[in-house]
């Protein structure tokens, strides 16, 4: 079978592997929260995932015009701000639940993009799905809901300033320089509440390993699986991370789901999938590389 036949049949897998790693990532911060805190593993994500992507768009970096550095400092505030919103929600509310909080921005750009029927569909069906999370509000934390929501909405901004940015500048030279500008922003607030325990050799060796499942195995996956598959089937396996995130957060962190939490995951994932197939021309909703589907910050 010639090796392009064989990417082709592997790539939707190969998806599925890299949004299990982001949530995985997810996951290992979690279990890092107690030493230094969700500002101090943001950072150390960025950072780390920064010099990664730094180095792997070192060609075009010269590149770049002065005119663009303003969608690259509004790229990176708003990677920085929807990190640290998010890891701030799962310090407090089951990661499913997050992701499935967070995945309601760029559903809702997509339903408003489509300005039709089957839109306004999804977004019932979503909504049903937040009712049967809000269900169970008595037995969430508040505050951790509310981050959750700040993220989806940074998440919905990520999705226009990772437009802009692929828009002026090639290939992964916009994600690499909003990473670096939310490594720069959040490493001194980090050292400001944990202080010297950030440099912490196994800390830091945990900061890499988030980077890794969160940032770079997914990134690359994502890269070398749109070239072998439509847009849109791309975008119907990130809907469901929601799911996998549900999944992740049983089994890595013991997190068990309620029926009825469990059935409003499933009506959110199915509102994403549903939006992606009936999306009116290419599937597309640009993420770190101008890509079919934003990345989660899982």
């Amino acid at each position: 079978m010639p090796t392009d036949s064989r990417l082709a049949t592997a790539a939707p897998f190969l998806v599925l592997v890299g949004l299990l790693c982001q949530e995985a990532g997810a996951a290992v911060a979690v279990m890092v929260f107690p030493q230094v805190g969700p500002v101090g593993m943001v950072a150390l994500r960025l950072v780390f995932s920064a010099l990664v992507l730094l180095l792997l768009a070192r060609r075009t970096l010269r590149g770049v015009a002065r005119e663009h550095w303003g969608v690259v400092a509004g790229y990176g505030l708003a990677l920085a701000a929807m990190n640290v919103l998010f890891y701030l929600a799962i310090a407090r509310i089951p990661l499913g639940i997050a992701v499935t909080i967070e995945v309601l921005g760029p559903l809702t750009l997509s339903v408003v993009a489509s300005r039709s029927l089957r839109g306004l569909l999804w977004a019932a069906t979503a909504a049903a799905g937040v009712l049967l999370l809000g269900g169970t509000a008595r037995d969430l934390d508040l505050v951790g809901v509310a981050f959750a929501a700040g993220a989806a909405l940074l998440w919905a901004v990520y999705i226009l300033m990772a437009r802009a940015a692929g828009a002026a500048m090639p290939g992964l030279t916009g994600i690499a320089l909003a990473m670096s500008v939310g490594a720069v922003v959040t490493l001194p607030a980090a050292f400001a509440v944990v202080g010297t325990a950030l440099l912490d050799p196994a800390i830091l060796a945990l900061g890499l390993a988030v980077a890794v499942l969160s940032s770079a195995i997914p990134y690359g996956i994502e890269i070398t699986a749109l070239r072998h598959m439509r847009a849109e089937t791309f975008g119907v396996l990130m809907a469901l991370a929601p799911a996998l995130a549900a999944l992740t957060g049983l089994v890595l962190l013991g997190q068990a789901l309620t029926v009825s939490v469990a059935a409003g995951i499933v009506l959110v994932t199915i509102a994403g999938v549903g939006a992606v197939r009936t999306a009116p021309g290419p599937a597309r909703v640009e993420g770190p590389d101008d890509a079919a589907m934003p990345p989660s910050p899982a």
